[in-house]
């Protein structure tokens, strides 16, 4: 009689490996090719020429894509910051209190989340041309507070899921520990709540930035006419052909995203133990 395989021990048979390798090279392959060919000497990609550097020259003499990059990352960084302080105590909220329509309340805290961008897009176009019009004369950064609103609403949902997620392996008495030493509402958040939190805020802040600083559909519905981000940039430049400049502006997003979404997972993992 054939020995039954444990749930566990499925990743060690050749299909499973063989079928997570095609899934894998589906995924990760046109990356790689992308990051290849953005040292090819030569105007066009169809055939390999040799290696250079001097796209990625080009690429930092480049003063719209450098303004372009600067936009993206003032952005992010706003929207990183406005979505942890509303993703916090949204997840705290949902986590502490018991209230009438708790249920609908997650509901909407988790619809960005579910809704197409192209929908969350065209809904903040509308908003900010007749609800609430934003004028584009502004000086910067002010210039780019309607983009950061459309990010936040779309960031800060997934600060309050991984700010929840942390909150579940809390234990509650040693808040109410806290308090029966003497320590305020504040102090027992700030010395108790807080260190626990710890690794969900900068895991949170990190994705929500690398949320806000990939996006292109909501950042292309939002941005005014003389407020170019990165992405919308780079699109610009496909658009006329596919350069090996336009592979090594890809490059960089692509670096910036891995660089963040490894630090994420290093915290992650530093909190789990």
């Amino acid at each position: 009689m054939a020995t039954r395989r444990a749930p566990l021990e499925y990743n060690r048979a050749w299909q499973m490996k063989l079928w997570l390798f095609v899934v894998f090279f589906f995924l990760y392959a046109p990356l790689v090719a992308l990051v290849f060919f953005s040292f090819n000497d030569s105007k066009r990609n169809i055939v390999w020429r040799g290696f250079t550097l001097d796209y990625y020259k080009k690429l930092f003499n480049n003063e719209d894509l450098l303004i372009a990059f600067a936009n993206s990352l003032t952005i992010a960084l706003f929207a990183t910051l406005i979505s942890l302080v509303i993703g916090s105590l949204a997840g705290i909220l949902l986590w502490r209190y018991r209230f009438f329509g708790k249920t609908a309340v997650e509901g909407a805290f988790t619809l960005p989340i579910v809704v197409p961008e192209i929908c969350m897009g065209v809904s903040m176009l509308l908003f900010f041309t007749r609800v609430l019009p934003w004028p584009n004369n502004l000086i910067w950064p002010f210039s780019l507070g309607s983009i950061i609103i459309a990010h936040v609403s779309f960031c800060f949902p997934f600060v309050a899921l991984v700010v929840r997620a942390r909150l579940a392996s809390f234990n509650k008495e040693q808040e109410e520990a806290a308090r029966d030493l003497g320590a305020n509402d504040w102090q027992a958040f700030r010395d108790v709540l807080l260190p626990h939190l710890k690794p969900a805020l900068i895991a949170g802040a990190l994705l929500a930035f690398t949320l806000s600083l990939d996006d292109f559909v909501i950042t292309f519905f939002t941005s005014g006419p003389d407020t170019v981000t990165f992405p919308v940039k780079v699109y610009s430049m496909l658009r006329f052909s596919v350069t090996p400049e336009v592979n090594a502006a890809s490059t960089m997003l692509i670096l910036v995203t891995i660089v963040l979404m490894a630090l994420m997972m290093l915290i992650q993992g530093r909190g789990r133990k």
